[in-house]
């Protein structure tokens, strides 16, 4: 057995027995030995393999495997800019600690700097971005009878790495999950021998070669819960028993520690203390109210990392040890102004006389059930779905909120949608639809989602400018060029190209498709319009605070 084949197959028997179970392959030559590791380990049901031709896509694919199933998933690439292109996954998964294994294949490294064709400095290529940066070296022929079986010098030192890859993604020593480059360089030949020789062996019972166990992070913090306190639950967050009397705002992609508070009913209230647990990402009500001296504020999270924007966090640990209790008259307070909001958001959209992205998630958010996994598109979509409904429990919502960028979002959702064994529903703006539309190419024989649905509220271009500093009608001589983006794409004809059934619906009839499965992978697209957005969110506001 050549050295390249006998060091892949022993990279993807650890990676196997250290708990991988999905790994995302893209066609290159260099990385030909792990393509033919990873296929036999396919067909021999070890693993489910992937394939992609887009290294982009790819990436967020695994983004989606990792976050719904909950393992580690390694995206496999030759070299040069096919291990660029995870670029914009790699910084997601940092910042959303999602257990991402950008595994790439390398020339020797003798070969850098020679002009050798498709070599470049891979090493490094992301920086602070990953957790750590491993490099298996390069495989070498080995004399037999050394007594340790084939390759077994080497054995011990690739299965070794093996296991701090996985370590380090899943953040088993640090608390801190993230994305791992492993970068193996492979050296001719790189196809398998002839000869079927057996490659070096594993521990016995398919253990893994070196056993790491999460390390306890356990950081308590003393808070008094008399003074009148919100919490503001935010993506990351860990569920907290322990706040489950105090009013939640809580993003979509979090849990509901107590009772529901609407994001737009901060302004009425004037708390005197707030708690973050995991990472706000999404209200400017929010963020005002952190913001404010006067307002102590706490933050518990489930790693090493605190959000804290503006500098007001007095105290941080992993869970609370609490005194006092909330008084029943803020408590009654919370409930009103909460009960409001929510009246005040379903008025107000059942009023307007054209259908908005609102309307769009306010039918989806309505037509879930216990065990449906969703979705949600970054820019209007998730902040949507926040506005007109709140967490529920048995409904595992989802978002790319790390660094909450439009790339990837579909190939996101289809990879979360085989992760799940229920009903996936996605909920998109058309310029991530477009954006990511590779994402839809699923080659014939790969694993295809059971039951997803893809909602996209097309409102021809960035509705989300319309309700920024941008979108102030001063601006409007150059809104729409520059901001609004109109692209007029045939969404029908787009999905035809790529053999993904599409139906155009209104909102009832929206209701009426999302009653039912998908049986397999689909396509609403709901036409909306942007140019009242403005108007209609100012006029909400000044409903529920005037």
């Amino acid at each position: 057995m050549n050295p390249s084949t006998a060091q892949a197959r022993v990279v993807v028997d650890e990676l196997v027995r250290g708990g991988v179970r999905d790994v995302v392959l893209c066609p290159g030559s260099r990385n030909a030995p792990l393509a033919f590791a990873l296929q036999a380990a396919d067909a021999a049901g070890r693993l489910r393999l992937h394939m992609r031709i887009d290294e982009r896509t790819a990436g967020f694919l695994a983004i989606g495997l990792a976050i719904a199933g909950g393992n580690p998933v390694p995206v496999v690439m030759t070299s040069g800019t096919a291990v660029a292109n995870l670029g914009p996954a790699v910084l997601e998964a940092n910042y959303a600690r999602v257990p991402l294994i950008v595994l790439s294949a390398n020339r020797p490294y003798e070969m850098l700097g020679t002009g050798a064709n498709q070599t470049v400095e891979q090493l490094g290529l992301f920086g602070s971005q990953v957790r750590a940066t491993i490099s298996l070296g390069l495989a070498e022929d080995e004399p037999s009878g050394n007594g340790c079986g084939p390759y077994g010098q080497q054995n011990s030192v690739w299965r070794s790495a093996v296991c701090r890859v996985l370590a380090a993604a899943r953040g088993t020593r640090s608390g801190n999950a993230g994305p791992v480059h492993f970068d193996i360089p492979l050296r001719e030949p790189l196809v398998p021998d002839p000869t079927a020789d057996a490659g070096p062996e594993g521990r016995a019972d398919d253990r893994p070669w070196t056993a790491t166990q999460y390390a306890t992070l356990d950081v308590p913090l003393d808070i008094d819960l008399t003074p009148d306190t919100v919490v503001i639950s935010g993506h990351g967050a860990g569920l907290r028993p322990e706040l489950a009397e105090l009013p939640t705002v809580a993003e979509p992609t979090a849990p509901m520690h107590g009772p529901a508070l609407h994001p737009l009913a901060l302004p009425l209230l004037k708390p005197k203390q707030a708690i973050i647990t995991g990472r706000p990402t999404l209200h400017r009500q929010v963020s005002k109210v952190l913001a404010d001296p006067s307002v102590t504020v706490f933050a518990l999270t489930t790693g090493p990392r605190w959000p804290d924007v503006s500098g007001n966090v007095v105290g941080t640990g992993t869970r609370a040890i609490t005194t006092g209790a909330p008084s029943a008259e803020w408590l009654a307070h919370c409930r009103a102004v909460n009960a409001n909001a929510q009246q005040v958001v379903r008025d107000a959209l059942a009023k307007h006389p054209k259908p908005t992205g609102l309307h769009v998630a306010a039918v989806v958010m309505d037509a879930l059930h216990e065990d449906d996994q969703l979705l949600l598109g970054a820019s209007n979509p998730v902040r949507d779905a926040a506005l007109v409904s709140h967490p529920r429990p048995g409904i595992k919502v989802l978002s790319n909120r790390g660094v909450a960028g439009i790339d990837g979002t579909v190939s996101t959702a289809v990879g979360a949608a085989l992760a799940h064994g229920g009903r996936t529903v996605a909920l998109i703006g058309d310029l991530t639809f477009l954006h990511d539309a590779s994402g839809l190419l699923i080659g014939p024989g790969e694993p295809r989602p059971a039951d997803l649905t893809i909602v996209v509220a097309n409102d021809d271009g960035g509705g989300i400018f319309e309700l920024l500093e941008q979108g102030d009608p001063q601006y409007a001589g150059v809104f729409e060029r520059v901001f609004g983006t109109p692209h007029g794409m045939d969404l029908a004809a787009l999905c035809a190209a790529y053999r993904i059934p599409h139906r155009q619906v209104d909102t009832e009839q929206l209701a009426a498709e999302l009653a039912e499965h998908a049986h397999g992978l689909r396509v609403l697209e709901v036409a909306t319009e942007r140019s009242s957005l403005r108007e209609l969110h100012a006029a909400v506001r000044a409903k529920i605070a005037p």
